[in-house]
């Protein structure tokens, strides 16, 4: 109802067919891993999953929309997940805390158009938005780029 703009049109077997190391095929691996299919009019928050490799249990998606606030983005549905996600879940606040300042030290990131990114590289658009000192540390921490 509030989403105007236009629906992708692009499904998750399409986004498997992208190179290995584009948003798109990164993105349609999210999408396989979690059994999920793009919704139309909101496909970029399952971007957002992909580029900062947040999970999709409820503190992550809380976790996530911290960021996102962080780093600039307004919207109700932001307002509604952060505020009533630190009210049910307050063991998290360290966590959403984290993430709601590396949103703030990132490069902007929830203003781009990610359905012309899609053949974009991964791991070149991540070093865009995030301190090269963070990645190492993600990425040395763990088999994947996961927070």
């Amino acid at each position: 109802m509030f989403k105007h703009h236009k629906p992708w049109g692009i499904t998750k077997h399409d986004l498997l067919t992208y190179p290995s190391e584009s948003i798109g095929k990164h993105l349609g691996l999210f999408l396989e891993k979690n059994n999920f299919e793009l919704i139309a009019k909101v496909e970029r928050h399952d971007a957002y999953h992909t580029i900062t490799g947040y999970g999709t249990c409820v503190e992550d998606e809380i976790a996530l929309q911290c960021l996102c606030f962080g780093n600039g983005k307004r919207s109700l549905y932001l307002y509604g997940a952060m505020i009533l996600g630190i009210i049910i879940l307050p063991d998290y606040f360290p966590y959403y805390y984290r993430s709601y300042k590396l949103g703030k030290t990132a490069n902007s990131f929830h203003h781009y158009d990610y359905k012309k990114l899609l053949h974009v590289n991964i791991h070149d658009f991540r070093e865009v938005i995030f301190s090269k000192s963070y990645l190492q540390h993600k990425t040395s921490s763990y088999e994947q780029f996961t927070f």
